[in-house]
């Protein structure tokens, strides 16, 4: 299934899309010193699936970038699992540090 508009403009214009990581897994963008996951569902499981892809960058900071509505629900979901992850909406414009 390929890339929705908004899910290309939230990783913006990173040095290194579709990195790959671990597990067969593949790692939004990275760019610069900044490691950042774009999840649009709104869904929980979906959102603990996106922090365990960035929890594999390490020196890194890390960014999860989600609709402005799901903006608590990750907040709450990053709480829970204890990491530092900047929270911002898809637009950039929002942005939470839990």
């Amino acid at each position: 299934m390929s890339e929705s508009r908004s899910h290309k403009a939230g990783k913006g214009s990173a040095a290194r899309t579709e990195v790959p990581i671990p597990g067969s897994r593949r790692l939004d963008a990275l760019r610069g010193t900044s490691s950042i996951e774009v999840e649009r569902s709104g869904q929980g499981r979906k959102i603990d699936q996106a922090l365990s892809r960035l929890a594999t960058q390490v020196n890194k900071s890390k960014i999860l970038r989600v609709p402005q509505n799901d903006m608590p629900l990750a907040a709450e979901r990053v709480q829970k699992s204890g990491m530092k992850v900047t929270i911002t909406n898809l637009s950039k414009t929002k942005r939470i540090k839990p």
